[in-house]
């Protein structure tokens, strides 16, 4: 039997409404080709990539339009055949500053492509071409980090590999891109494993999947056993927030601890998202660089919530028509989940290689934080994931003692939102965390 229960439990976690019925039965639906994509250079960690191309140029689907800037970088390619109308600053989805290609894809056909790479049976390439292949087709990861796959896939000297584990917990509210993803792609998703295991040489691989998607565990462990793939295995997580998170997921799955600002190279596993690893598929055997992704668009506020394909670089507005437009009483739109995404001020934002929801939430779906007092409950201890002492090191960052919460380990917070979601005073504890983080990032290290 290739199925396995995870044996460790995870510290803290928190139980929200999951809403996931909203739109896991929906299968994923392409979105029209939009006549404006506006493609941003900033769709990963590290450097953006720096534009290859100018105003006026004409481009054909796939054709490079920004290279990379750095080693931690990925290169940007043109979902469409289109003219560059022009190349300006913008503001991404975070709020922060980017630059935007702006491509008019009107009258283009999606038959005027340029190629990547030639087509060859991937069980010849060697380990390096394959990795090449990853790097050129811009793969980052689709889980919301961004991080550029290559690098990831290229750990550092005397760091072995010995343990894949494929992100499949989607453990995020109302997401469910992922979801359909493995009912509809379990070929894809394993080969793409496949893939990795070659480049990394592992021999141990798992598909860590929530209890709640019963329907994919069952059709995954199918494949895996009809193929005879003895080195993949399903791994059943139980449904809590934030099972999907990369360190916490490790610990559940093989019962190792990743160091605190470690990586989990130095304990010997490897994590990738589905949609990363599809996206891995996609660049070494259908010669495809990552130019689409799919976007949950649900909440009560949305008509038809579903999973929609996009080219990046779609704008919010042109997913929300697609789903049947708004309902009345939006109160809120984010962009990737409630419990990590961020609030947006307008429709207008586009869509990146990591935009994994959009949100549409009514006033009964969301709670409005306030700058109230602790009440010392520890609620927001027992919920923390990382065993931090959110209710204090919130106290330090008010009073902007920012050494203070330096050495209370801030730099550990993942964001993940479970203080926040368990404190009955609504304090913005994640807000005071990245104001905190992003001081002691900007200053010069001792």
């Amino acid at each position: 039997m290739n199925i396995f229960k995870a044996k460790f439990k995870i510290h803290g976690g928190v139980h929200p409404k999951y809403r996931k019925e909203l739109a896991r039965n929906e299968e994923t639906k392409k979105l029209p080709l939009p006549k404006i994509l506006r493609i941003s250079t900033t769709q990963h960690l590290g450097a953006p990539s720096k534009p290859v191309v100018k105003k006026g140029d004409y481009v054909k689907k796939y054709q490079l339009l920004a290279e990379a800037a750095g080693f931690i970088s990925a290169p940007v390619h043109s979902p469409a055949a289109g003219t560059i109308k022009d190349i300006v600053a913008g503001t991404g989805a975070t709020g922060a500053p980017i630059t935007e290609i702006i491509l008019d894809t009107n009258n283009t056909s999606d038959e005027d492509l340029v190629g990547v790479f030639p087509t060859n049976d991937w069980n010849t390439l060697s380990p390096e071409t394959i990795l090449n292949r990853v790097r050129e087709a811009g793969v980052v990861g689709a889980g919301g980090a961004g991080f550029p796959t290559y690098v990831k896939l290229s750990p550092p000297p005397g760091k072995e590999i010995q343990t894949l584990i494929i992100n499949g917990a989607e453990c995020e509210p109302y997401l469910t891109a992922d979801y359909r993803l493995m009912m509809e792609h379990p070929k894809c998703l394993v080969e793409g494993i496949q893939i990795i295991c070659k480049v990394l040489n592992v021999q141990d691989a798992h598909i860590a999947i929530e209890d709640n998607k019963p329907e994919a565990i069952e059709i995954l462990s199918k494949y895996v056993e009809e193929n005879s793939i003895p080195n993949i295995k399903i791994a059943t997580l139980p449904t809590f927030y934030p099972q999907g998170a990369e360190k916490q997921q490790i610990f559940a799955v093989t019962g190792k601890q990743v160091p605190s600002g470690g990586l989990p190279s130095e304990v010997g596993v490897l994590v990738e998202n589905t949609g990363t690893t599809v996206a891995i598929y996609d660049a070494v055997v259908k010669d495809l660089p990552f130019i689409e992704r799919t976007t949950t668009v649900s909440g009560y506020g949305i008509e038809n919530p579903s999973n929609v394909i996009a080219p990046i670089g779609t704008p919010y507005q042109d997913l929300i028509d697609f789903c049947g437009g708004p309902k009345d009483g939006v109160k809120k739109i984010i962009s990737g989940g409630p419990m990590m995404g961020f609030a947006q001020a307008t429709a207008e934002t586009t869509t990146t290689k990591t935009t994994s929801g959009l949100l549409l939430l009514t006033a009964k779906e969301i709670s409005q934080y306030e700058s109230a007092p602790c009440i010392s409950c520890g609620r927001c201890i027992a919920a923390c994931p990382m065993n931090l002492m959110p209710a204090e090191l919130s106290q330090f960052c008010e009073a902007e003692d920012f050494e203070s919460a330096a050495e209370h380990r801030v730099m550990d917070c993942m964001e993940c939102g479970c203080c926040a979601f368990s404190c009955p005073a609504h304090r913005p504890l994640v807000q005071h965390f990245r104001t905190a983080k992003a001081f002691l990032r900007a200053q010069p290290k001792k």
